[in-house]
């Protein structure tokens, strides 16, 4: 059958009502004996090889299995083969493929077998009791990269755990061991933030386990998507350790305050020529009109998530990965690729199996190009958001672009770095891009605000491009200070879910390489000098992240949260204020938020009533002082103000 019959065949109704299967499928053990289950619907024949360890060696015995129902594959025996490793041989249209089980949730040294095993052997003490901790008011998400957070010396971890899961697990670490700087787990809870996302912890291709100090990357690159990265573990020769250490990390994270967000990229893999390929070739993929790979995702292929049995995959896996490891919510790698009906069936099935709003699901609304897939399919992009499950959030680009600048130019500015502040488009940012006729959501709760993420420059790096004619990334520049307080004291004072970078707080630079995917680990790192050098810079955010607690009309992700904006106003040239209802607040029963991006000082009259200084210029800890004004106010140049009006 030519690709274009078969493209065709595989998007039939036909096709899935003949072969959608239900069965579990991957390798289970117990002591009554081993089932392998392998959906390879194309396939003539299909042969099960045994291994005594993850890679090299002989297989122990090669098998056949049997061809059942729905293209499902299957071989049984009595035997326990608990920690046994294995392939397969498939062979569709006469040619013989080895590979990977793609369900597995355990492999060998770099992913190349896969790995029969007993799951609750690698349960840390206590995981089944272990749980999130509490919701907080807010949720404010961290943005974290394994071997990032304790790649450098000066973090003062033990060297066998720099840039692996036990990291995430050890308390006490300061800066270079001087007993004073906290560092690491430490220094987060001090920071304040509620959620950390984990940069991509599947297993993925781009870094050789044998000897992960030789490269680097984010991991954006999927190789088996039930398997944690061996990398960041101590032994990746041994299946088990890698899904132990990863769920001490999580255990560890919840014990300390932290829910814990992962990074999942089900819109592509490493290569075509994957495990999902090799044991159907062509199902899971989309392809173009000529029968060549889609590749909407910039990265050689896009997976046909509309298929039904790529559908379950993606899902089931979510699910498996929230119950398994404890996950607390799932950041969609370019969600745009995704469709609708998938994303919703996602979001419903984890609020029936762990309560409603229990995890959090947001993404990506965009794709790097044009993708092919099945007509009439529903993506879930930019267009989408506004009648898509309020649920389901999606990072705002448009609030990150207005304050510091489209990402497309080194030239463009926002509102800290020269574009420009008006009363308008601040209220957009503030309502979060969720009202209005230009409304980029259906609701404020799937507004994820943000400044700075992995992708592209650090806030801190744009700001340098823009305001520094000489580049000086690693200086902490008085003029991109204040830009850099005023972009955070703007992002949270937005409405939705406040995200950042991990080191956003501190000035994070690499020097000024906007694409770091693949440097070393020197320009990735977590630099916790720097995090101490630039302490009244990571205080502004901690007082900003605390402020924010306290004031409900920013945490309200109701339908009527737009309703709390009382007015927005020009004051000045690029001075502009927001006023919000705040009358369920502890203390304050409105709030005036003034942003003056202007290079003077601007005096303000203000609405009547006694206002207390919430956060000026330089602090965002000033609402834990008496500091209170009336009639009249003066904001600072490149600095805010939030006030808010004492009962």
């Amino acid at each position: 059958m030519d690709l274009i019959r078969q493209k065709e065949w595989f998007d039939s109704a036909e096709f899935e009502q003949a072969f959608h299967c239900d069965a579990a499928l991957g390798a289970f053990c117990s002591e009554e004996g081993t089932e392998f289950r392998l959906w390879a619907p194309t396939a003539e024949a299909v042969e099960l090889r045994l291994y005594a360890g993850g890679h090299g060696g002989q297989a122990l015995r090669a098998l056949p299995l049997q061809k059942a129902e729905r293209g499902l594959w299957l071989w049984r025996t009595g035997e326990d083969l608990d920690g046994v490793y294995y392939d397969y041989v498939v062979t569709v249209d006469g040619e013989s493929r080895r590979t990977a089980d793609p369900y597995a949730r355990a492999c060998g040294l770099n992913g190349q077998r896969s790995m029969v095993l007993d799951l609750r052997r690698t349960d840390p003490a206590g995981w089944q009791q272990d749980a999130a901790p509490a919701r907080t008011p807010e949720q404010v998400i961290y943005e974290l990269h394994v071997r990032d957070f304790s790649w450098d010396e000066a973090g003062g971890f033990d060297p066998a755990d720099r840039g692996r899961y036990t990291a995430l697990c050890r308390t006490g670490t300061t800066l270079n061991g001087d007993g004073l700087h906290p560092t690491g787990l430490d220094y987060m809870k001090r920071l304040g933030v509620t959620h950390v996302q984990l940069m991509p912890v599947y297993d993925y291709g781009s870094v050789d386990e044998a000897d992960p100090a030789s490269g680097y990357n984010w991991g954006y690159d999927p190789v088996n998507y039930n398997v944690p990265e061996g990398s960041y573990s101590s032994d990746p020769a041994h299946g088990e350790v890698r899904i132990r250490e990863l769920k001490q990390a999580v255990q560890a994270l919840h014990k300390h305050g932290f829910r814990v967000i992962m990074d999942v990229v089900y819109n592509h893999t490493y290569t075509v020529d994957s495990w999902l390929w090799r044991t159907a070739p062509w199902y899971y993929y989309r392809q173009d009109e000529t029968g060549a790979a889609s590749n909407g995702s910039g990265c050689s292929n896009d997976l046909a998530s509309e298929r039904s049995m790529c559908a379950r995959y993606i899902l089931e896996s979510v699910l498996y990965w929230a119950e398994e490891y404890h996950m607390d919510g799932f950041r969609f790698d370019l969600m745009g690729l995704l469709d609708v009906p998938l994303m919703e069936r996602i979001q419903k099935a984890l609020d029936e199996k762990f309560g409603v709003g229990e995890k959090l699901i947001y993404g990506e609304p965009w794709a790097a190009a044009e993708t092919h897939a099945r007509p009439g399919t529903r993506l879930c992009h930019k267009g989408a958001l506004p009648t898509l499950d309020g649920r389901i959030g999606a990072f705002c680009d448009a609030t990150r672009d207005a304050v510091k600048g489209d990402l497309m130019g080194e030239d463009t500015v926002g509102f800290v770095n020269g574009g420009g502040l008006e009363a308008a488009d601040l209220r957009k940012c503030v309502a979060g891009w969720a009202t209005g006729s230009d409304a980029m959501f259906g609701a404020v709760s799937q507004t994820i605000t943000y400044l700075s993420c992995h992708d592209d420059w650090t806030l801190w790096d744009r700001l340098v491009v823009t305001l520094d004619d000489q580049r000086r990334f690693e200086a902490l520049a008085p003029e991109v200070l204040r830009a850099n307080r005023l972009a955070a004291a703007i992002n949270f004072c937005c409405q939705g879910k406040p995200f950042l970078l991990a080191g956003e707080e501190f000035g994070r630079t690499k020097n000024g390489v906007k694409n770091s995917y693949n440097a070393p680990s020197a320009l990735n790192r977590m630099d916790w000098a720097r995090a101490w050098a630039a302490r009244d810079l990571v205080d502004y955010y901690r007082g900003l992240i605390a402020l924010r607690m306290e004031l409900p009309c920013l945490q309200d992700k109701t339908a009527d949260a737009a309703k709390r904006i009382l007015f927005a106003a020009d004051l000045a040239p690029d001075c502009a204020s927001v006023c919000l209802e705040n009358a369920d607040g502890r203390r304050w029963d409105r709030v005036l938020a003034v942003f003056n991006a202007g290079e003077k000082a601007q005096d303000i009259h203000l609405p009547e009533g006694e206002w207390q200084v919430l956060a000026d210029e330089t602090s965002a800890f000033c609402w834990k002082k008496p500091m209170r004004l009336t009639d009249a106010a003066c904001v600072a140049p490149v600095g805010a103000l939030v006030l808010g009006r004492v009962r």
